[in-house]
């Protein structure tokens, strides 16, 4: 056993179920998240997740990005944080807590607040560590000691202290004004709780009077409920067909109330007959308009959306929904329904009740935006911040200059009270808590004071999250080295919810920025593009990729709480074809691998198992190739002269290649070049070639010890490298390896250590491993050989352990010497005798030949194939041949292509149209060749 408790030896098969909690728990108690208070500061904030929930495949990517940035940090020696945290999610929790006093025949009210949010509280103490254990499942390297909840007291303390700051500047100002309200909730919604999407419902065409009995305007509604509380009928100011009518009236059908006739450039004139009924009170658009025609706000729902007492009484009471049934019916028993068409709309929709939300006006807190957001757009517009990609920058700007006040107050009680307080004559008294709002107020002791029962909506409290999370509004350590932090990373559809606010309220109240970049990453999506959701049944867990599940537990997950209980057969259905033996266990790895390969700059980011597959693969490979590294190790004592090899060089110089994409990849925010660079390295360089290399020298007895050596120590320190380059990805199977090829090799002298552990090792530089542009073409000679003859044996089905004879044709000096060099590699990779030059004089045997440069590696086809096969086979080969370079011809002949193409671009064309010349000779020479064969 090495210090750490890791046996040296490998088992025979990858098991991540085996490591990854055991690993995990190393971690934690070796304190490696923690910041070492070393280096410059590298500081990163998790968007916090809702602490009702679990984690989604979302989630789960966008922790593996933060995740890969913080490890890659953390080795390269900065003082990282990854601030960790839930988020108290007002509605969500309320709901979920709601949910279960009804179960029990209780209620929230029956309960009383301070009881109720005794309850929520004792439910997050049960069950509020979901999400941790998860993130501790999935490799998350976040400090667990500094773990955040946006109602700790420092942070609630945080909130009221912005909040009383903002009021008494002036913005923050109490005032009745339309938002989206839930009726089942009976709540403000923000816009980001609103699901809009279309749906099938009807247009109702009415007939509105003219007042002066000369006729009527027809207009065309979604909601024929809300027309009782119309205040105008607008038409656009440009339509001669309703010039005439503006400032005459109508008569509001059902009311006896007049209306006038306004012109209003927001009025679409194709739609419908270009009249549209402004009702102020209960459309957002028609607000608007209200406000700049002075049009009063008629308001005719209750928030249980059931009409008021100001419609006629035969509606009064009624629910919103049986009163459009009964208006309609009334509308046309009068003669002024002119017809009902199908109608496809936009509706509005409550994302936890999903119910259909109504614009409301009621009275709310608002925070005045203006006044933030300018210095906000300057922070990015001057360089502070940076958008990546760029282009977001651009979608931030939009938003930012157009925005509107913010309603920050919601009909709750789990959240954050609001801290103002009413005097009996109404008056308004804003404080920290009630003793700084009666001093604030000049109020005595026997003032009697109410505080609002609002709550503050969450977006709130997650904008103060980069500075409330380290200590502020107290002058902390953290603030000072951690804050601003280094890059937020989050999806695009909350830039406007979240991260404009962020910027806001941290200049505000800071006066810096609240990090210097963002990264804006796509949205994982099925392997189809669709959004993954309950009502769609293509919903995973991220932990059913890592650990497993069966069929019937996953049509379980899926069909449970189904809004829509008639899609549970057709889910169950899709379910079982897509997995009919269930979700296999990939482990985390191969999990996390899949992530950083998506990490494109693309909006959405289609996620396939088969992608999974491919990298649980990959840890195979790896695993496979490590128990053969040390299963040669040198032994510890062996510090003899090594001498390298051309294969030990060209690894190296690979190595050195590679690590430069990953350094630009990680440097971009790139996580897909970095999977993919070290992918193609681990795969296609170290496994399938260099290891192979080595075989011919470790298990050859005529080897030098020198050379031996150079391949050890080429294997192991290659290895070990490669395993710190992967780390930030894939940190369980690599710190698992490295426990044992960091201390076997002495690549890194801390490697079994009690302490150590691969995530304070360094991370690996290009700038460290000199490239070697002579050993890359030896090697890629070796290769093109290999691969030359592998391809005629398959095209010719001739059986692997079949060694083949080679005869060489056209060698060069260059050939020469590098068949001298590496006749043992070419032997034992190509499966070949001696390859043999073709004497001078000496007639080229009927062969197969493979094409490599000038060179032609010929083999003899006497008693070996099918000549009549191997004509077709070159036949088919020369037509392609031919194909190619008659398109490359007219590319190049092509006046506007050689005028307006890159330099480079022709030059390469140009040297594929001689290779295609040679190629065609070489294979006509072939060609005839074979036919003597057949004696023709």
């Amino acid at each position: 056993m090495s210090a750490a408790g890791y046996n040296p030896r490998m088992d025979k098969a990858y098991s991540p179920a085996a490591i990854e909690s055991r690993i995990y728990a190393r971690w934690e108690s070796l304190g490696a998240f923690a910041p070492s208070g070393v280096g410059p500061a590298y500081s990163i904030v998790i968007p916090p997740p809702n602490v009702t929930g679990t984690l989604h495949m979302g989630h789960a990517f966008q922790d593996t990005v933060m995740d890969a940035l913080i490890r890659h940090r953390r080795m390269e020696g900065f003082d990282t944080l990854w601030q960790p945290g839930t988020d108290h999610a007002g509605i969500a929790t309320q709901m979920v807590v709601e949910r279960q006093l009804n179960a029990q025949g209780s209620s929230r009210i029956e309960l009383g607040r301070d009881a109720f949010i005794e309850r929520v509280w004792e439910w997050k103490r049960r069950s509020g560590d979901t999400i941790s254990r998860q993130m501790r499942r999935l490799g998350a390297s976040v400090d667990w000691r500094r773990d955040r909840f946006t109602m700790d007291p420092g942070l609630s303390r945080a909130v009221a202290e912005v909040f009383v700051r903002l009021y008494r500047e002036g913005l923050i100002y109490r005032g009745k004004r339309l938002v989206n309200w839930d009726p089942v909730l009976k709540t403000a919604l923000s816009d980001l709780e609103v699901v809009a999407e279309p749906e099938q419902g009807h247009l109702w065409h009415l007939r509105y009077p003219l007042a002066d009995g000369s006729g009527h305007l027809v207009v065309a509604t979604t909601r024929p409920e809300t027309m009782l509380g119309d205040a105008a009928v607008a038409v656009h100011p440009d339509d001669e067909r309703y010039r005439a009518l503006v400032g005459r009236r109508v008569r509001l059908p059902l009311t006896g109330r007049e209306i006038p006739v306004i012109a209003d450039g927001y009025v679409d004139p194709a739609f419908g007959s270009g009249c549209v009924k402004i009702t102020p009170a209960h459309d957002f658009n028609d607000y608007e308009v209200g406000e700049r025609h002075g049009l009063p706000r008629i308001n005719v729902l209750t928030p249980e959306a059931r009409l008021t007492d100001d419609v006629p009484e035969r509606y009064r009471g009624l629910d919103r929904f049986e009163a459009r049934t009964r208006i309609v019916a009334d509308l046309e028993a009068a003669g002024l329904l002119e017809r009902i068409e199908p109608h496809q709309s936009m509706v509005p929709r409550g994302d936890r009740s999903h119910t259909i939300l109504e614009p409301l006006l009621t009275d709310q807190w608002f925070v005045r935006v203006a006044p933030l957001a300018d210095p906000a757009i300057r922070a990015v517009e001057d360089g502070r911040i940076r958008f990546v990609p760029d282009g977001w920058s651009g979608v931030y700007f939009d938003w930012m200059r157009h925005i509107k006040d913010w309603c920050i107050s919601r009909q709750l009680w789990w959240g954050h009270r609001i801290p103002a307080w009413y005097d009996e004559a109404g008056g308004v008294h804003v404080g920290r808590d009630e003793a700084d709002a009666r001093a604030a107020g000049g109020l005595g002791p026997d003032v009697r004071l109410r505080q609002d029962e609002d709550v503050l909506d969450t977006w709130f409290s997650s904008a103060l999250w980069p500075f409330s999370t380290q200590g502020w509004p107290d002058a902390t350590r953290e603030m000072s080295v951690y804050y601003p932090t280094t890059v937020l990373v989050t999806g695009f559809d909350i830039i406007f919810f979240w991260v404009a606010r962020m910027i806001m309220m941290g200049l505000k109240f800071t006066g810096e920025v609240p990090f210097r970049e963002v990264y804006v990453h796509g949205l994982i999506r099925d392997h189809d593009g669709q959004k993954m959701s309950k009502s769609k049944g293509n919903v995973i867990d991220p932990l059913d990729i890592v650990d497993g599940v069966d069929l019937d537990a996953l049509i379980a997950k899926r069909t449970t709480a189904l809004m829509q209980p008639q899609m549970k057969p057709a889910i169950e259905r899709a379910t079982r074809k897509q997995f009919p033996q269930g979700i296999p266990a990939f482990g985390t790895d191969a999990l996390r691998l899949s992530f950083a390969s998506l990490a494109t700059q693309s909006r959405d980011l289609r996620f396939d198992m088969a992608r999974v597959e491919g990298y649980r693969n990959f840890c195979n490979k790896l695993w496979n190739a490590a128990r053969y590294v040390l299963a040669n190790e040198a032994p510890a004592a062996d510090g003899g002269e090594a001498e390298l090899g051309v294969a030990d060089r060209w690894i190296r110089s690979r190595l050195a290649a590679t690590l430069a994409k990953v350094e630009a990849g990680f440097d971009g925010y790139r996580l897909d070049a970095v999977a993919s660079a070290l992918y193609e390295f681990t795969w296609h360089e170290y496994c399938d070639w260099y290891v192979e290399c080595t075989k011919t020298v470790l298990q050859a007895p005529d080897a030098s010890a020198a050379r031996q050596r150079g391949a050890r120590r080429t294997l192991i320190e290659t290895l070990e490298t490669l395993l710190r380059a992967l780390h930030p990805l894939a940190p369980f199977i690599t710190e698992e390896i490295w426990q044992r090829v960091g201390a076997a090799g002495g690549a890194n002298a801390a490697a079994g250590a009690g302490d150590a552990t691969i995530m304070r090792a360094p991370y690996p530089r290009a700038t460290g491993i000199p490239a070697d542009p002579e050993a890359e073409r030896e090697m890629h000679w070796v290769m093109q050989f290999v691969l030359g003859v592998r391809q005629i044996r398959g095209e010719m089905d001739i059986a692997p352990s079949r060694r083949l004879p080679v005869v060489l044709q056209n060698a060069g000096p260059g050939d020469v010497a590098y068949l001298d060099r590496n006749q043992k590699t070419l032997q034992r990779l190509a499966g070949v005798d001696p390859p043999r030059l073709l004497a001078a004089g000496e007639t080229a045997p009927v062969a197969a030949v493979a094409l490599l440069g000038n060179l032609e590696i010929l083999v003899p086809m006497a008693g070996l194939i099918d000549p009549a096969a191997e004509q077709e086979r070159l036949e088919k080969r020369r037509r392609k041949a031919e194909s190619d370079l008659q398109k490359l011809r007219a590319k190049a002949a092509n006046v506007e292509f050689a005028r307006h193409a890159p330099a480079e671009i022709v030059a390469k064309d140009a040297a594929r149209i001689v290779e295609l010349e040679t190629e065609i000779g070489q294979l006509e020479r072939q060609t005839a060749r074979v036919r003597a064969l057949l004696g023709r």
